[in-house]
């Protein structure tokens, strides 16, 4: 049974010391059973019956994590079973991390932040000594470091690689990006170290205390975005379950990248709609006023002006400049709803669906089902809020409808359901802009899934378009002191 056990077997004495080693405890110290016996084990024979962990340093310094359990035998010695966990205890530390990295990815307010997250969740890996992620648009232009960490001090990192790759240093994570495939480079410290041609780097490179080099591409719907460098600590290769935790590491970086970029487009494309909006009410009622007061003005000019004609004049003046300022108030609360943590998110509606429907002749309910205003933080209540004035806006742009209802309900445990109906015919083939619309969805999207919810959208078996919220119970309850 010692000779064929898959596991460690040992006898110990009573000062735990070996007097009998199977061949498998022989392979997993990286000792012969010759110079094991006699020698002191690293087990500690306090604690028999219990299944414990110690550290072991083999012979060529890589570092083992043990599991072990001892039971006592007759004449004041123990048996004990162990095996190498190493492996298992770094496979649920990279699962660990991907799960960080993937609340990081929803969470972090800018990607450099996101992608720092993630670089030193991987450097956390007992075999990675440093990370960076870098974004290539162009493999002959400069790159960017999106993320970095277990470098110290690096933010000249760029400018000093531009200098060795003038000197004609070959970069190989430029092979990973240009391949889509991850690159694997052993001792590769060495190899920089010892060419002049990475001097500008090397008071860089040199500080992790590192040896082996993979560069992982990071690819999102067939599209390469950059690549993540893992700089590997000594006496350890990256093997098969180390690229594949990379693998998916570099998938959470590619799919922040991807989002933060539909993000900006959504911003800009917002952006330019309020421009427009500006223009065609703000814009347009400041002319009418300016050309009203020149024609009251030229009426008090002239002789004979008749009071009455003024007076009208006045009061037209008077409705234009009010509904200018309504517009112009509208139009900056779409910018920032900075009052949503005094008023709240359902009178915010209510007050986004009052101007829209004096700008654009839309009829807007906003309903809810019980339970008054939801408790929820700021941040929270400005990302439903944008949602809700997205929804309204494709109402407005695709749906040709007359009417669209808001509704808030609370659901079971807790939770927020949001809908935005209308009883239009809802975006189609005749859809003006149908990658602004998509956009929108995208935007949408990744706001409620930001918080846990889930958000739909479809045509409605009545006719006509719904976009519907739903945020579960723990997080919509949650978010209320966040």
């Amino acid at each position: 049974m010692l000779e064929v056990s898959a596991d460690g077997m040992a006898v110990l004495d009573r000062h735990a010391r070996f007097t009998l080693v199977n061949p498998t405890a022989e392979h997993i110290l990286g000792i012969s059973s010759r110079e094991l016996l006699g020698a002191s084990a690293p087990f500690d024979v306090g604690v028999p019956g219990h299944l414990c962990h110690t550290p072991w340093t083999a012979p060529d310094g890589r570092q083992r994590d043990l599991e072990y359990r001892l039971a006592p035998v007759p004449g004041n010695g123990y048996a004990v079973w162990f095996r190498d966990v190493t492996e298992t205890l770094r496979q649920r530390a990279r699962l660990t991390a991907i799960v960080r990295a993937a609340s990081s990815v929803a969470d972090a307010g800018s990607l450099r932040a996101t992608l720092d997250a993630v670089a030193r969740e991987i450097v956390m890996t007992a075999n990675i000594a440093a990370v960076q992620i870098l974004a290539i648009d162009d493999p002959n232009d400069a790159v960017r470091v999106l993320g970095m960490a277990g470098f110290g001090d690096a933010r000249d990192f760029t400018e000093r690689l531009s200098a060795c790759r003038r000197r004609g240093a070959r970069v190989r994570f430029l092979d990973a990006f240009q391949r889509g495939e991850p690159v694997v480079v052993p001792h590769r410290k060495p190899m920089i170290m010892a060419d002049p041609v990475w001097e500008p780097l090397w008071e860089i490179m040199d500080r992790p205390d590192w040896d082996g080099f993979v560069a992982m591409p990071m690819v999102i719907r067939g599209r390469t975005l950059g690549a993540i460098n893992a700089y590997y600590v000594p006496r350890e290769d990256p093997g098969a379950d180390s690229l594949a935790f990379l693998k998916a590491m570099a998938d959470h970086a590619a799919v922040a990248i991807d989002t933060a970029a539909l993000l900006a487009q959504a911003r800009s494309r917002e952006r330019r709609r309020l421009a427009r909006d500006l223009h065609d009410s703000v814009v347009q009622q400041l002319f009418s006023m300016r050309m009203q007061a020149k024609a009251l003005r030229a009426q008090l000019d002239g002789a004979g002006a008749d009071p009455a004609v003024v007076r009208n004049g006045a009061e037209e003046l008077a409705e234009l400049s009010q509904s200018a300022l309504n517009d112009l108030r509208g139009l900056v609360f779409e910018l920032r709803p900075l009052d949503l943590g005094e008023r709240g998110l359902v009178e915010a509606v209510q007050a986004h669906a009052s101007g829209l429907e004096a700008r654009t002749g839309l009829a807007v309910d906003v309903l809810t089902g019980g339970g008054g205003e939801p408790d929820l933080g700021v941040e929270l209540q400005e990302d439903l809020y944008r949602i809700v004035q997205e929804a309204l806006h494709n109402v407005v742009k695709h749906a040709r409808a007359a009417k669209a209802v808001v509704r808030f309900d609370r659901t079971a445990g807790g939770g927020l359901d949001i809908e935005v109906t209308d009883d239009g015919r809802g975006p189609g083939a005749e859809t003006a802009d149908p990658e602004a619309s998509a956009l929108g969805l995208v935007s949408m999207r990744e706001r409620a899934e930001r918080w846990g919810g889930l958000l739909t959208a479809g045509p409605r078996a009545a006719g006509g378009w719904t976009v519907r919220v739903r945020l579960p119970g723990t997080r919509a309850g949650r978010e209320g002191d966040r």
